[in-house]
């Protein structure tokens, strides 16, 4: 069994295959962390220890004992106003007008299965993969409960936490501060590897010392959001990438959140996820239950690398759902930096047929093709085809691309609405605005109320007549602004930017029952809202609006410590880049957009039939790897904010096959060699080169590595299939070896 407790310790163990998490109920009915880590066995509630902490606060039931204190102990899930100081999980502001809830054990459940979570996204197993466990814990005085959700994938090395808070009092509550998981850890000096950014450079790795006080990430935007991503990393000092104990913390929520590291007085270290406390004051009547997003760990200590790669099986075959959750993704050709909003039947057409002709799957009409779009300043929310600007119907059109030898997909940004668009002039209190105040507009447009069920219930039809005009086989679903202004003109204020978030996924889950087999890509002006929860629906994301290929390189390396390649979308783009005027070669952008769900987004009549001659080597090689890049084990080997190169491989998992991919950053004169060392391999298995022929030990490999050429070159790319050799090759190629 993975959940175990000990009745007469009242202590719980969650065993993965290589991880050991455990707490303890104590005489009091406290719930207390005591450890979680590589496996162990034995109890480990030994570690507490008891002293007189002087200023820390002693609970009534301990008597005179002043060694017992909350302030100092680890707890599982801590609360504001029982003499802890630290950060705490949970706040209540009681119908009294007071900030407390006093939490004690109640009972238990374990189950088998995975928890699922109403309304949320949440990993998912089949039964015999996963159990549950549920601690219930109470404020005798409130009535409050909480329902502590423990979900344990043993194979996977995976623990789900998640919270429900239930009012079972009399009085309303106001939920202000709730999260989904607390570690307490009692000793050891971490840092933190948190990724920050901004639009168009999301997702940089930022690492810092965990020091005395309190350090915050998060977002108070409506979404997870391009300047913090809600997942983190606490990691021992000089942790790497292949040594070293972190812990990672993902949070299955694509709307405000709150991570909050914080080390004691004592030098303990305690680390919080959850959703933000500003713009949050959610109230429950008698009855009601409010579902904190879960958040997923693992931790390891063999380094970021195998951390990294347990996230990715988790998210690919744990959160991700439907028709192409583990398949190869279609290679698809965009119109957005091919034609921006210029354009019209026609010029979608000879997209098609430039696709076909390049051996392009799709081909993808962006934003400019409903209402009055010519522009960004009009149209939103007017979900009827322009069928004078297209100069067809949009039943004609898919038809005619579908004929020329491609599928069709399509843009849609259902959130949103312009002023100037016929829906706000009949629906203007569908739009989130204070009363009395102007607007506060981003990309000249407001954002919908979608946490009203009227709103998302129209809009829904609008874009399902559009889906059933034709056989549209992908939607790029987009968010171009964050929420300022958080009212709702039939909801709590305090609930709006929690209930908004819902409503998104109320409308996706929706879309996903009536098109299983439709292919839903996640945007948010690119990776503004690249996290788990989406791609509970959309299991691929725009991974940026930057499609420069140097600036990707950074960018996907951040966005790789949690997600996999096949939730990565990365697109081929015109040189020079439109996003930094950058010349990069078509080679260099195809090596690195295939670290992604691969496409292109250019103007193929501006191609020259040499480079089209080169994209299509480049489609068939990445038909030839593609399941090993969507699905093998991927691997950082170089830092490309501190290393001259970027380097990155991807493994087969029965270590027979491996793809190199390199690309230099740095070219001066008399230049130094750059060697690339890989990982992954057989140490004594013998590894063909396939372009060269060469043979290589993978043990030479990995600890020699392979020098790069030094080539008078800007960002030159390299690309290398190595291939087990056994049997009678490996005799031959003994005879020949490096």
């Amino acid at each position: 069994m993975a959940i175990h407790y000990q009745r007469e310790k009242r202590i719980f163990t969650l065993q993965t295959e290589h991880t050991t998490y455990q707490m303890k109920v104590d005489d009091f009915g406290f719930l207390l962390h005591l450890y979680y880590g590589s496996s162990i066995s034995g109890d480990m509630d030994y570690l507490l220890t008891y002293y007189d902490r002087g200023f820390s606060g002693n609970p009534a039931d301990v008597g005179d004992d002043r060694t017992y204190s909350l302030d100092v102990l680890p707890q599982e899930y801590p609360v504001l106003g029982v003499g802890d100081y630290r950060n705490s999980a949970l706040v209540i502001h009681n119908a009294d007008g007071s900030d407390c809830c006093d939490l004690r054990y109640v009972r238990h459940e374990i189950k088998e299965g995975k928890y699922g979570l109403p309304g949320l996204p949440a990993v998912h197993a089949k039964e015999e993969e996963a159990q549950t466990l549920e601690i219930i814990l109470e404020d005798a005085v409130s009535g409050v409960q909480v329902c502590l959700l423990y979900g344990v994938l043993a194979r996977e090395d995976i623990i789900t936490r998640s919270a429900v808070i239930v009012n079972c009092g009399e009085e309303e509550i106001i939920v202000e501060k709730a999260a989904s998981s607390c570690l307490d850890f009692l000793t050891g000096d971490y840092e933190l590897l948190s990724f920050y950014g901004r639009h168009a450079m999301e997702r940089n790795l930022q690492r810092a010392e965990i020091a005395h006080g309190c350090y915050a990430v998060g977002s108070r935007r409506g979404t997870s959001s391009h300047q913090y991503n809600p997942a983190v990393i606490l990691a021992e000092k000089g942790a790497g990438e292949d040594f070293g104990c972190c812990y990672g913390m993902v949070f299955v929520y694509s709307g405000n959140f709150l991570f909050e590291a914080e080390k004691d007085q004592y030098d303990q270290t305690r680390a919080i996820m959850g959703l933000h406390g500003e713009n949050f004051h959610y109230p429950l009547a008698k009855g009601e239950k409010l579902v904190v997003p879960e958040t997923i760990h693992t931790c390891s200590n063999n380094g970021f690398t195998e951390l990294s790669q347990r996230y990715h099986r988790c998210i690919r075959e744990h959160i991700c759902r439907g028709k192409y959750s583990r398949q190869t993704r279609p290679i698809l050709l965009n119109s957005w930096e091919a034609a921006y909003f210029d354009f019209n039947g026609e010029t979608i057409l000879k997209l098609a047929e430039s696709a076909a002709e390049l051996g392009i799957d799709m081909v993808v009409m962006d934003d400019g093709w409903f209402g009055k779009r010519d522009d960004d300043n009009s149209g939103l929310g007017d979900w009827q085809v322009n069928e004078e600007k297209l100069g067809c119907t949009l039943g004609d059109l898919i038809r005619g691309v579908n004929e020329a030898g491609v599928k069709f997909g399509i843009w849609i940004e259902p959130e949103m609405v312009s002023e100037n668009s016929d829906l706000y002039r009949e629906h203007p209190d569908w739009a989130m605005r204070i009363p009395g105040r102007k607007p506060v507009r981003g990309r000249n447009q407001l954002m919908l109320d979608f946490s009203r069920t009227d709103v998302r219930k129209l809009i829904f039809e609008h874009i399902c007549d559009i889906l059933d005009q034709g056989n549209i086989e992908y939607v790029k679903w987009d968010m171009n602004r964050s929420i300022a202004e958080v009212y709702s003109a039939v909801n709590c204020p305090g609930r709006v930017t929690y209930d908004y978030v819902l409503g998104v996924y109320d409308f996706l889950e929706k879309l996903m029952q009536r098109y299983p087999d439709l292919l839903i890509e996640g945007c948010s002006g690119g990776g503004g809202r690249f996290d788990a929860g989406m791609l509970y629906y959309t299991p691929q994301i725009w991974c940026s609006d930057n499609t420069d290929a140097v600036d990707r390189l950074r960018i996907q390396y951040g966005t790789s410590f949690f997600y996999p390649v096949s939730s990565v979308g990365s697109h081929v783009s015109a040189s020079p880049n439109h996003q930094t005027g950058r010349s990069t070669s078509l080679h260099t952008r195809g090596v690195v957009a295939m670290a992604g769900t691969f496409g292109y987004e250019l103007a193929t009549k501006e191609l020259t039939e040499e480079e089209k001659e080169e994209i299509k080597e480049q489609i068939v090689q990445y038909r030839k790897y593609g399941e090993l890049i969507q699905n093998g084990n991927y691997y950082r080997l170089s830092n490309p904010f501190q290393d001259a190169c970027a380097a990155w491989m991807f493994g087969a998992k029965d270590q027979k096959t491996v793809l190199l991919n390199v690309v230099l950053l740095e070219n001066h004169g008399n230049m130094t060699i750059t060697y690339v060392k890989l990982k992954g391999l057989m140490p004594d298995a013998l590894y063909e080169d396939v372009e060269t022929g060469k043979y290589y030990t993978g043990s030479a490999l990995m600890e020699g590595g392979l020098p790069m050429p030094a080539e008078k070159k800007e960002y030159p790319a390299y690309q290398k299939e190595f291939r087990m050799v056994n049997g009678k090759d490996r005799v031959q190629a003994c005879e020949s070896i490096v």
